[in-house]
């Protein structure tokens, strides 16, 4: 099975990382040009660009692919279904226009024209809206080219909104909300290895964020341990051998109630408190 993931760009380390801590480490390395297998051998990872995994997919070159939900729409393709928000690369695309224009709404952009390195995308949007503007593809900076004339307005990629700033664009629209995704090709979605690895990608998300708790506490303090424990589910509570009245309770927390937590615990009772990080979690 063919995993195609990004070659290079702001998503190709993190989609690396999230498969070294999925446990798919890569055996050649991540800087080969083509592929590279892993420590499963039913599994081998394919570099290619982020733009051209979609058709990588839906073409049969790869089983699986990873990369931004943005541009699977780009890409048009059948056959493919979505398995999994990876929940990295956040980005939004936008339409946007001068700030000191005479564009307020996607109406006002009827007949005219807008520049946007994600055509089909943009198509999409304004059939939706019933509004007919006249669609320019460019490759590269985009948010220049209402400033030269080529364009009314663009719909293009962002962040944080300071290049649409920094060029004094402003936002008229939302076109789409991404973030990097799992996707496979639908005749292959029930594989089991395919399932394995989506479980196994989903257990490091489901990890993120959370901490593991163990502390020892007197058999007479366990309710009310037990009752100012936040997370998932109740307590694991386990005997500990010549634990001298005491139990061992165990429990999964969000990072941002540990603090919290372990200062109610030992007012609690609880005492040997330690805290670890979760590699993988599966619910």
């Amino acid at each position: 099975m063919r995993i195609a993931v990004p070659n290079k760009g702001r998503l190709h380390e993190p989609t690396i990382d999230l498969l070294e801590r999925a446990g798919l480490h890569l055996e050649n390395g991540a800087d080969r040009k083509l592929y590279a297998d892993t420590v499963d051998p039913d599994v081998s990872v394919l570099f290619a660009r982020a733009a051209d995994i979609p058709e990588y997919v839906a073409d049969g070159a790869a089983d699986l692919g990873i990369t931004g939900l943005d541009q699977v729409h780009e890409a048009r393709v059948d056959d493919v279904e979505e398995l999994l928000d990876l929940e990295f690369g956040r980005c939004r695309l936008v339409l946007a226009a001068p700030e000191d224009g005479d564009i307020e709404g996607v109406a006002d952009l009827a007949g005219k024209t807008v520049a946007t390195e994600f055509p089909n995308v943009t198509a999409d949007f304004f059939a939706d809206t019933g509004v007919s503007p006249d669609i320019v593809e460019v490759t590269g900076a985009t948010e220049l080219t209402p400033h030269v004339e080529m364009a009314d307005a663009i719909v293009d990629i962002t962040s944080t909104g300071t290049t649409l700033k920094m060029n004094r664009l402003a936002v008229v629209d939302e076109v789409l909300s991404s973030s990097v995704r799992l996707f496979g090709r639908t005749d292959v979605v029930d594989d089991p290895k395919v399932r394995e690895v989506r479980t196994a990608l989903s257990s490091v998300k489901q990890a993120e964020g959370k901490r593991y708790l163990m502390m020892n506490v007197p058999e007479d303090r366990l309710e009310a341990v037990r009752d100012v424990i936040p997370g998932m589910g109740g307590p694991t509570v386990m005997d500990v051998a010549n634990g001298g009245g005491k139990v061992a309770v165990h429990a999964v927390v969000d990072e941002r109630d540990v603090f919290e937590t372990i200062t109610e615990v030992k007012k609690a009772g609880a005492s040997d408190i330690l805290v670890t990080e979760i590699e993988r979690l599966v619910e």
